[in-house]
């Protein structure tokens, strides 16, 4: 692109994205990876509360600061599963997809793992 093009562009407006928008993206895509069994809302009464597709935005929190995403992911895992490593691919997983659809960079994911979930379905917090 030429620099007039480029300028062009730029002075058409701006984007704004939602936080519930990213926080959705950030949800899905962890969801998808081999072990997370949900995502959580966060330890209340000493339980885990497992969110339905309709609140799955809920297990995350988004930060926007100096045009970075900050995003900390509440997480029940499947039992059996190796955290560090599941972590480290739903961090990078997380990350790719959340820069490929918004266009902005991603700073930080931050997982917390909530709690277990065991092969007979009961879920206990970690």
């Amino acid at each position: 692109m030429d620099q007039e093009h480029e300028q062009e562009q730029e002075s058409i407006g701006q984007v704004n994205i939602a936080e519930e928008v990213i926080a959705t993206i950030a949800c899905l895509s962890a969801t998808e990876v081999k072990g997370v069994a949900g995502m959580s809302g966060g330890i209340s009464g000493g339980i885990a509360e497992v969110l339905g597709k309709k609140n799955l935005s809920k297990g995350v929190k988004v930060e926007l600061k100096h045009n970075m995403i900050y995003l900390h992911l509440n997480l029940i895992v499947d039992y059996g599963i190796a955290i560090p490593e599941i972590a480290w691919e739903i961090q990078d997983k997380v990350k790719n997809m959340v820069e490929t659809m918004t266009a902005m960079k991603v700073a930080t994911v931050d997982i917390h793992v909530q709690a277990v979930k065991f092969p007979d379905g009961e879920i206990k917090e970690v």
